[in-house]
């Protein structure tokens, strides 16, 4: 199972970097939500795939799964999705303000290589 974990983050990683590479802001800002959620994934595989019971004290309190990655991967994902949020307002303002959404044309390039 952790080897499907190793190439699922790797496919994640490798797309996002790929979208945060393109001229759209729109891309860029899905290529950052892709990277965080192969953060929250690499968190997760690197804590161990264990099965379990949920963490409770008690009389079969012998295997239970830890539940710190799980806590870091939850307080990751509130913070990527914010994070996600404001790029999307900041885009939309963006787009409203100049009509574009291509990076090269914001910086006032013009596409002129």
């Amino acid at each position: 199972m952790e080897i499907l974990m190793a190439i699922v983050v790797g496919v994640l990683f490798t797309s996002a970097v790929y979208l945060m590479l393109s001229k759209s802001l729109l891309r860029i800002i899905i290529g950052t939500a892709l990277l965080s959620h192969g953060a929250h994934l690499l968190i997760l595989s690197v804590s161990g795939l264990k099965e379990g019971a949920a963490p409770l004290l008690g009389e079969h309190a012998k295997s239970y799964v830890d539940p710190l990655p799980q806590a870091l991967i939850l307080t990751a994902i509130v913070i990527s999705f914010g994070v996600t949020a404001f790029f999307l307002v900041l885009a939309y303002r963006a787009y409203q303000e100049l009509g574009t959404d291509n990076m090269d044309q914001m910086r006032g390039n013009e596409g002129n290589d």
